[in-house]
């Protein structure tokens, strides 16, 4: 509702009496409680006759503005992470493989690619299993060079799978619960 109009029916007239009163066009007064903006010798006219400030006319317009811009941007946002169920697939997607850290990103990749589902988090779920995928064979290599014994490699190799596990499964209570990521990147590789 337009402030011209709150205003009108505060006083109790009606549009044609606001007219009379003021000596604008009914037409010119059914166009600012349409949305027009007045300017000029109506704005100044109107307030005079209803004995308000010409502001009292404009700022709330500006308030509802700002309302309808936060309400898109909000939107655009939800549209990003539309699908929060696919998005939770795609991140369990690379639980089978979490015990080969070389391929535990390409179901994500597979499945992302198949439904063109590309928001921040999938990306971001992705490029954490990439970044896995290198680091995890670099400790492995580490610790078979240290030759500390079959014993450390082998309990290595299983640490590093429970980890992978671990980040896989946090993250999918995560989305489940907060719609975001436990554990992130602070970089995208995507």
């Amino acid at each position: 509702m337009s402030e011209l109009k709150k205003i009108r029916e505060q006083q109790n007239l009606t549009q044609e009496e606001l007219a009379e009163k003021s000596g604008i066009s009914v037409r010119t007064i059914q166009r600012i409680e349409a949305g027009t903006e007045p300017k000029g010798y109506t704005l100044k006219t109107l307030a005079a006759t209803l004995g308000i400030s010409e502001k009292d006319l404009l700022i709330p317009e500006i308030i509802i503005e700002e309302d309808v811009i936060e309400e898109e941007i909000v939107s655009i946002e939800n549209k990003e992470v539309s699908n929060f169920t696919l998005t939770k697939i795609i991140n369990i997607s690379s639980l089978p493989f979490s015990w080969l850290p070389i391929a535990n990103f390409l179901p994500p990749i597979l499945i992302m690619l198949f439904t063109k589902e590309r928001n921040p988090i999938v990306k971001q779920i992705i490029s954490l299993q990439i970044f896995l995928a290198v680091i995890c064979p670099i400790i492995f290599m580490i610790v078979a060079f240290l030759k500390l014994g079959k014993t450390s490699v082998l309990v290595t190799m299983i640490v590093l799978a429970l980890i992978n596990v671990f980040i896989i499964l946090r993250n999918a209570y995560e989305i489940d619960n907060k719609k975001c990521l436990y554990f992130k990147l602070n970089f995208n590789l995507l």
